[in-house]
């Protein structure tokens, strides 16, 4: 008997003690559920698109519910309420964090708004360098004409990985190397070998912009002196319009993108070197996003070149078919970037 006393002595405690959990639960969730279900209303009508439908007061509240929500989480964690009451919590806090903290935009809004008016306004933003880049890389190519003009065993220098585009070739071989090589193995091996290198410099000139802009500089004038090399060479040959016109297929939008990754490389050692009134590290920061927006773009750029590269110089084997595309493209980068969307606020951050 006494055995079963103390038992049932047991029993009759924990059960008093659930039940004063639960209550102790139960007021937990009276005092608070009011502002718990505001703020469970007001996170899902932003889930479901209708922020329009939302009050100044809800709006403005948002912040306030969030951090007391998170708050009331907090204090059932350490009390161990009841675990359907902090699973509640648990996911309101995490919902309501993604509004208050959250992108606000989603992939196809963020795609949108870059290809809307913020990729090409990220590069408006930077023309300064976009002019010093465009004379680097004049400079650089009249600078390997002039050097490979003068000594021919520069052109090895600036031409590592030429084939039978030598100083020397007939204009018979030079000639067979632009027209009438579709399918040809050893054409797409050069190519593949201009993309990749053209690739790289683009990369570098960004990746290397924060050492105050002077490796950008130096890249873009080595990386051009090639092309004034075979620039002579063609033209030496008589044969440079022909060149021109198949390096123009691709070339006027893999020369864009370089020119731009190296203004984009530029516009961060500026913004280092002479950084205002503001510090080192923000002016660093906001070149750096701006600079990132552009080099996206970059990137997207480079892949259009590759194709056009690796199909439709290859497809397309009379010079004015080439000019025509080249300047077509051409013309579509200087539209884009320079007249459409202007009007449209600027968002760096694309």
């Amino acid at each position: 008997m006494a055995r079963f006393g103390l038992f049932g002595g047991k029993a009759g405690a924990q059960q008093a003690a659930i039940e004063a959990a639960a209550l102790r639960s139960d007021r937990f969730r009276q005092a608070r559920e009011e502002d718990w279900q505001r703020l469970d209303a007001i996170v899902t009508a932003m889930e479901q698109g209708r922020l329009r439908r939302l009050s100044d007061d809800d709006v403005l509240a948002l912040p306030v519910l969030y951090r007391t929500v998170a708050s009331s989480l907090s204090v059932a964690r350490e009390t161990s309420l009841d675990a359907n009451t902090r699973a509640y919590l648990e996911a309101l806090v995490q919902r309501a964090w993604f509004q208050v903290y959250g992108p606000r935009v989603g992939l196809a809004g963020w795609l949108r708004r870059f290809f809307g008016g913020g990729w090409s306004a990220a590069v408006r933003a930077i023309w300064p360098e976009l002019l010093v880049a465009l004379a680097l890389m004049v400079a650089g190519t009249v600078v390997g004409w002039l050097l490979v003009a003068s000594d021919p065993d520069w052109y090895h220098a600036l031409m590592p990985f030429a084939d039978e585009r030598v100083p020397g070739a007939s204009a018979e071989v030079l000639r067979g190397t632009i027209y009438g090589n579709a399918g040809q193995d050893g054409m797409s091996v050069f190519a593949a070998h201009l993309f990749s290198n053209n690739a790289g410099v683009a990369i570098l000139c960004f990746a290397l912009g924060f050492a105050f802009g002077v490796p950008p500089l130096l890249l873009l004038v080595h990386n051009t002196a090639g092309l004034g090399a075979i620039l002579w060479l063609f033209f030496s040959a008589g044969l440079g319009w022909d060149f021109v016109g198949w390096l123009a297929i691709h070339g006027t939008t893999e020369l864009f993108a370089i020119m731009l990754a190296g203004a984009a490389g530029l516009h961060i050692g500026r913004s280092m070197a002479f950084p205002g009134a503001r510090s080192v590290l923000d002016a660093a920061a906001a070149a750096g996003q701006r600079a990132a927006v552009v080099m996206a773009g970059v990137v997207l750029m480079m892949v259009v070149a590759a194709f056009l590269e690796g199909f439709g110089r290859q497809l397309i084997d009379n010079a004015a078919g080439r000019y025509g595309v080249g300047g077509a493209m051409l013309a579509f980068w200087l539209g884009y970037f320079f007249l459409y969307g202007r009007g449209r606020p600027r968002d760096d951050t694309a």
